[in-house]
């Protein structure tokens, strides 16, 4: 049950107690995207935040010069959402899109204050998973500041294993802020 999930990552931070839970379940939408759907296009607006319960989604936007640059990953047991459109509700300057077959869990704006004020520890909940983001987000743009591009990728590959095999390789070039061929020079000397 994708809910189970969502529950077990939420204990992680707030207790909630079963009638809590049961509160919390109807708020829930299930959703399937089959590999490279968008779940938010450029020009649409935000209308939920996704819990990834399983598989790999990826924030991007198409640059001046027509290129993808990713802004933010998510897998199994993340976040993600244009919180800036989400909370706005103006048309998104981001895609959101599956990498593979995902299957994610939307809590609707609309209905997130009634669920806050039926369930106040969700409000707490997503304070702390908030501060939590924003902080890495500004380790983020520390490491592309102060580091190279192979530092960044060391430090990326030692705390995020699991993404270099879900992620193709110009996906996390991207990512990282350098090209596609600069990756697979330091893979290659590497040998990863």
């Amino acid at each position: 049950m994708a809910s189970e999930n969502l529950l077990i990552h939420i204990r992680k931070f707030v207790p909630l107690s079963k009638t809590e839970e049961e509160l919390l379940l109807p708020y829930l939408k299930n959703i399937s995207l089959k590999k490279k759907e968008h779940i938010l296009k450029e020009g649409q607006i935000c209308t939920a935040n996704y819990f990834v319960v399983k598989g790999c989604m990826r924030m991007y936007f198409i640059t001046e010069q027509g290129t993808e640059q990713i802004v933010q990953f998510a897998i199994d047991n993340w976040w993600l959402a244009d919180l800036m459109s989400l909370d706005a509700q103006k048309p998104s300057q981001f895609n959101i899109q599956a990498i593979e077959a995902t299957e994610v869990i939307a809590l609707d704006k609309n209905i997130q204050e009634e669920l806050f004020t039926k369930v106040p520890k969700m409000e707490r909940y997503f304070r702390i998973i908030l501060q939590k983001a924003f902080a890495a987000s500004v380790m983020r743009f520390r490491y592309i500041f102060t580091q190279s591009g192979e530092e960044r990728f060391h430090h990326f590959i030692t705390s995020f294993p699991d993404f270099v095999q879900r992620v193709p390789q110009y996906m996390l070039a991207s990512y990282l802020g350098f090209s596609a061929e600069f990756l697979s020079k330091l893979r290659a000397k590497k040998n990863i």
